[in-house]
């Protein structure tokens, strides 16, 4: 990293700090990690007063092209951004790797990203988000990169939005911006394209802006009509405003309906005693590799942010014969906007409802214990703390072995994974087979031919421990739920006098 008031001095620094360069594409890869050999040699990141005050430049994360061909076609269709961030706490380190995030979620909604700052500030000025001087430096970068685009890593009041525009004289949009963005890219249910669009509209709602005959009104009421002006009327602003909410409400009411669809399927299996399992984690971690490892559902993956939304319920079975449903949930990132939060509350739900949560991190990134910390954040938000969770370190095949061993320590119930391989499935199956609830009655049943369907639903139901042909039925030992235990006493031998 180095200082924009002192661009010379530090390029040479640069060098030992960053030898592969921190690109969006290596946000996953072990070497945007610190070790003792790079990092070791800086003196706790200490530095200067000017160097403190400065916008610092985050290296290596342009994606600009040298290839002709390959410029001239991307130029036609993807936005060139510069990113910016503000430093408030933490490391240099973190403030690194949460624009590194930034860039990777950029790079995931088609846009080139050219340059990245940060700013060091106790808090975001309340004006221009990183203080009017650094405003005027932002913008002498944008001219110099020829960006079309600033993207901020944060959420930014719309006061700030309208003051860094007038300034910077280029588009400029935030972190909550951009992940609405890409959600409405790859949204393909019904269910799912509403929820982004109900975001979207939350989000624009007080960020319009009017100027000219925006803020025309139009003519007031009055009894005759024609030239009566009896008051003045709504601006256009306020009308587009009041159509917003109207959306907004009639949104709400469509995504209640589709609500209504998913719990009667979800009550179908709870009358059916069908566990739940839901698969929970950080964004790129691999949850959709997962479950098409253990059910071979077929679900997109790619790596890319948030390449899957809508959430995929498949059947799955353990080795010991026990039905159970596995669904795939949307992916979570640090500081997810509370938009999506609550418009996604009721894909959500399914998280909540689930008897046993998978809870998947990305082993081979740097600092899986941040994922593990967001996703648990939202977990809480949605109400699912009390159900019980096995940490999944996926991609075990590229991690780190001492992160691994670091992971496994402080997390008491978890287990090392690759999707990719299929290393530890057979171990992920067995230990989801002993963690899924267990029916509570055992019972043992001579049950004739003619009432085969309580055999089947013992097998799908429950946990058939032995069962035997004899000419009078079938003899059954089982472990079952209370209603079918009902429904097979009729058939238990009578205890000898």
């Amino acid at each position: 990293m180095t200082s924009s008031s002192s661009p010379s001095q530090d390029t040479e620094r640069l060098a030992h700090a960053y030898p592969e360069g921190l690109r969006a594409d290596a946000l996953m890869e072990e070497d945007v990690a610190w070790s003792h050999e790079i990092d070791g040699e800086r003196d706790g990141d200490q530095f200067d007063r000017s160097e403190r005050a400065a916008l610092r430049r985050v290296a290596g994360l342009s994606t600009e092209l040298e290839d002709v061909t390959e410029v001239e076609y991307r130029q036609l269709r993807l936005e060139r951004v510069v990113l910016v961030g503000v430093w408030t706490t933490g490391t240099v380190q973190d403030a690194d790797n949460s624009l590194a995030e930034l860039a990777a979620l950029a790079e995931t909604a088609g846009a080139l990203v050219l340059d990245g700052v940060v700013q060091r500030r106790d808090k975001p000025d309340a004006a221009t988000y990183i203080g009017s001087g650094k405003a005027n430096e932002l913008r002498d970068i944008v001219l110099e990169t020829g960006a079309d685009t600033v993207i901020c890593d944060g959420e930014l009041s719309p006061g700030q939005l309208i003051h860094l525009e007038d300034v910077v004289k280029v588009k400029v949009i935030d972190r909550t911006a951009l992940i609405l963005d890409i959600f409405a890219q790859h949204a393909k249910s019904r269910e799912g394209k509403a929820q982004v669009a109900l975001a979207q509209m939350q989000y624009m709602l007080p960020r319009l802006r009017g100027w000219g005959q925006s803020l025309s009104r139009q003519m007031g009421g009055g009894s005759g009509g024609g030239l009566a002006t009896r008051g003045p009327g709504e601006t256009k602003i306020e009308t587009d405003r009041r159509r917003i909410r109207e959306k907004m409400a009639k949104m709400r009411r469509e995504i209640a309906d589709m609500k209504t669809g998913r719990d009667i399927k979800r009550q179908e299996r709870r009358r059916h005693k069908v566990p739940s399992v839901a698969i929970a984690g950080y964004t790129n971690a691999g949850k959709s590799s997962l479950l098409n490892r253990l059910t071979g559902a077929g679900v997109l993956v790619e790596n890319a942010l948030f390449a899957t939304l809508d959430p995929t319920v498949r059947r799955a079975e353990t080795p010991g014969g026990r039905l159970y449903t596995l669904v795939d949930t949307v992916g979570f990132v640090r500081h997810l906007p509370h938009h999506l939060v609550e418009a996604f509350r009721s894909t959500m739900e399914e998280v909540g409802d689930a008897d046993l949560i998978l809870h998947v991190v990305d082993g081979s990134h740097p600092f899986p214990e941040e994922q593990l910390a967001a996703v648990r954040e939202v977990i809480r938000d949605v109400g699912a703390t009390k159900v019980p969770e096995i940490v999944i370190i996926n991609k075990a095949d590229a991690a780190d072995p001492l992160t691994l061993q670091r992971l496994m320590r402080n997390e008491k119930r978890s287990i090392a994974v690759s999707a990719r391989t299929g290393q530890g499935m057979d171990e992920l199956l067995a230990l989801i087979d002993s963690e899924l609830p267990r029916p509570s009655v055992e019972i043992e049943a001579l049950v004739p031919y003619t009432h085969g369907k309580l055999v089947a639903r013992a097998h799908s139901e429950g946990e058939v421990i032995s069962e035997e042909h004899t000419p009078e039925g079938t003899q059954l030992k089982a472990r079952v739920h209370e209603e079918l235990a009902a429904e097979l006493a009729p058939y238990v031998p009578a205890p000898l006098a």
